[in-house]
């Protein structure tokens, strides 16, 4: 997926999945209240959709297993089904191969990548080497035209191992590595992104940077005026709080003030 100018993200948070803490909901409930949510936001004026599997925590690391895969493949193919615009899938923790091969299945057009480039400590462990060198000769080997988009600095996660590198330089090795969009996000979920070090990236990369938390619709212009595209997930849902479902007049309040 290119990524363009003013492009809004929305975020779907698929429900907990078969045998994570939260989970127990049959898959076809799960991929329901999925395609409901999606087709909320392309009907708003979203340009393009991404599911994540948030409602697992607390989340392995890497290898996540097969029922994951399967109820990830279930409701994205379910919601490619379902709207107009672009799909994306981002699996946690760092699942990048895993989420790659279920764009590649669903017809997904990008994925978002944690631990794509330099070691972090999350908190769910030490993503301890980068997956851009596998990542990318899997996409190779499937043949896969899928757009991977990497987190700098990835949210809920210590930077101490690479303290000694400014976020202009870890946002240049990102995309030397080769990343086609980086994403710099705030500390937490819904926390904003330092917008000076938005600019900053902007300014030195030739890759789209997007702004992957803390967006809402008071802030959403000056921080398309700084990055090209925004995830935003929090913001349109009901209480403003990630973990409820989407709030129709809050989703109608965000496009609005975007555009």
């Amino acid at each position: 997926m290119q990524v363009e100018r003013d492009t809004l993200i929305g975020m779907v948070h698929v429900g907990a999945l078969a045998g994570t803490p939260l989970g127990g909901e049959c898959i076809s409930a799960i991929t329901d209240r999925a395609v409901a949510e999606a087709a909320l936001l392309d009907e708003a004026g979203f340009d393009a959709i991404l599911l994540e599997n948030m409602h697992d925590a607390p989340y392995l690391l890497r290898d996540v297993g097969p029922e994951i895969v399967a109820g990830m493949t279930a409701a994205t193919a379910a919601v490619r089904s379902a709207v107009q615009v672009p799909v994306g899938v981002q699996i946690l923790a760092g699942a990048n191969r895993a989420a790659l091969a279920v764009a590649q299945a669903c017809g997904g057009s990008f994925i978002r990548a944690e631990g794509f480039a330099y070691a972090t400590v999350a908190d769910e462990g030490l993503l301890h080497e980068a997956d851009a060198g596998p990542l990318l000769r899997e996409r190779k080997r499937l043949g896969a035209q899928v757009s991977i988009w990497a987190d700098v600095q990835k949210k809920h996660s210590a930077h101490a191992l690479t303290g000694d590198l400014d976020i202009v330089e870890l946002a240049h090795g990102t995309a030397f590595m080769g990343a086609d969009a980086v994403i710099l996000s705030g500390p937490a979920t819904g926390r904003r992104a330092d917008l000076d070090q938005v600019r900053r990236v902007s300014d030195a990369l030739d890759i789209p940077v997007i702004v992957g938390s803390g967006v809402d619709a008071t802030t959403v212009k000056p921080t398309l005026a700084a990055a090209h595209a925004v995830i935003v997930g929090s913001a349109i849902k009901i209480d403003g709080h990630w973990a409820n479902t989407h709030d129709p007049e809050a989703v109608k309040r965000f496009v609005d003030a975007a555009r």
